[in-house]
């Protein structure tokens, strides 16, 4: 995809593909800090119909968790469809008014797409807006065709989630270019406001491994070994383009308050289940398993970044790795042994059984999972995940040195 502007080229660095853009990231400082200010109201309000998006998500698989599926029209999907139209029409009409009716600065601060433009950040929101509403009656025939389902894996709702995670990395990308523009009053603000948005990709990341994470596998090392693989990327992308002295833990943190709190909420209001089979007395909404302790590695390499930052990647990634995977077990595996003896409450709601689990299954979350090859198993994945973690570290640098350089 060719990107064209008005005067000499300029790449930026995109993998798997490059942009070329003819302006280059910023005229002079004065004048393109007044235009990044021009596009600040867009970079609030994506992320706001970002967090619109991932609550409606977490709503729709509690719904289903509860109720079963019962119709598109329900609030959970209209508020999911209700955050990607924000967001995508936001973005639309943002590039309308650069192309149309910007200055010479504004326009040089945005990339072009088919002859318009707008900032990086808001063409991925279009896209992520345009997958979302294809993915609504794709949704509506799989159903029809193939039934009622409620897996989180199906080809229509892949197509809802690369949808959204668009709309949440749209509003990354815009909260980046903000971030990395701005040296005023805005600039913290700024900053609070990509680590936001980098917690709520890291909290739908971590919704695609639910299937992966139930609790009696979490002294098993195919868990950490399946977390290993994008969590180390994203902690340490975002703590290295962060401008906060805190951008990892604090995305870590917004990722737990995003996922418990809504759980906490959504647990307060009646439900019950209207497709069978149904084994269990359901009367509320059933929450989604309690967040992983992900802050624990997150500040472990924020706190590692400070000293490595201008190490070389094959040097400082095998430490993120380490650093990563060691924190995590640790903070992780005896949380799993107290989610699994303390945690049928309201608070962790370990016991959070869906309606069409028989009472076989639910005695099966609340035994721990290991393989029969015991220790041996154990050792060889966890020297998989570790191999993972460094290869994600190492990505992760990578990304988000390209990252300090966005301005778009």
């Amino acid at each position: 995809m060719r990107m064209k502007g008005h005067s000499r080229n300029r790449t930026l660095g995109l993998c798997p593909m490059s942009i070329s853009l003819d302006h280059p990231f910023v005229g002079p400082h004065t004048e393109s800090r007044a235009q990044t200010r021009d596009f600040a109201w867009h970079a609030y309000s994506v992320v706001a119909a970002a967090t619109m998006v991932l609550v409606g998500l977490i709503w729709d698989i509690s719904w289903h968790m509860s109720i079963g599926r019962d119709t598109f029209w329900t609030p959970a999907h209209l508020l999911i469809q209700a955050g990607g139209l924000t967001a995508g029409l936001g973005s639309g009409l943002l590039a309308l008014q650069v192309t149309f009716r910007g200055t010479a600065w504004q326009k040089a601060s945005t990339v072009s797409f088919w002859g318009f433009r707008a900032p990086f950040g808001a063409w991925v929101c279009i896209w992520g807006c345009g997958a979302m509403l294809t993915s609504a009656p794709f949704d509506d025939w799989w159903h029809n065709a193939y039934g009622l389902d409620v897996r989180i894996v199906s080809p229509p709702h892949l197509v809802l989630g690369f949808g959204m995670l668009g709309i949440l990395l749209g509003a990354l990308l815009r909260a980046l270019a903000l971030q990395n523009e701005v040296e005023d009053a805005l600039r913290a603000s700024a900053s609070t406001l990509f680590a936001i948005a980098s917690g709520l990709v890291v909290t739908i990341v971590s919704i695609f491994c639910f299937e992966w994470s139930n609790v009696n596998a979490m002294h098993g090392g195919l868990f950490y070994r399946t977390l290993s693989i994008p969590m180390p990327f994203l902690l340490v992308t975002i703590a290295l383009a962060g401008r906060g002295r805190w951008a990892a833990t604090t995305a870590a943190l917004v990722y737990m308050i995003a996922l418990a709190g809504t759980s906490w909420i959504l647990m307060l209001f009646p439900a019950t289940p209207k497709l069978g089979p149904i084994y269990q007395d359901i009367t509320h909404y059933v929450p989604l398993n309690f967040p992983l302790l992900l802050v624990a590695p997150a500040l472990a390499i924020d706190l590692t970044l400070r000293r490595i930052r201008h190490w070389s990647t094959w040097r400082a990634a095998p430490l993120l790795g380490v650093v990563f995977l060691a924190t995590f077990i640790a903070a992780q595996w005896p949380f799993a042994a107290i989610l699994m003896r303390f945690g049928r409450n309201w608070f962790f709601h370990a016991d959070n059984f869906v309606y069409w689990q028989s009472h076989a299954s639910e005695r099966w979350m609340f035994t721990w999972q290991r393989s029969r090859a015991g220790d041996a198993t154990l050792i060889v994945h966890l020297s998989t995940a570790l191999l993972f973690a460094t290869i994600s570290g190492a990505a992760g640098l990578g990304w988000g040195r390209w990252m300090t350089r966005v301005r778009r």
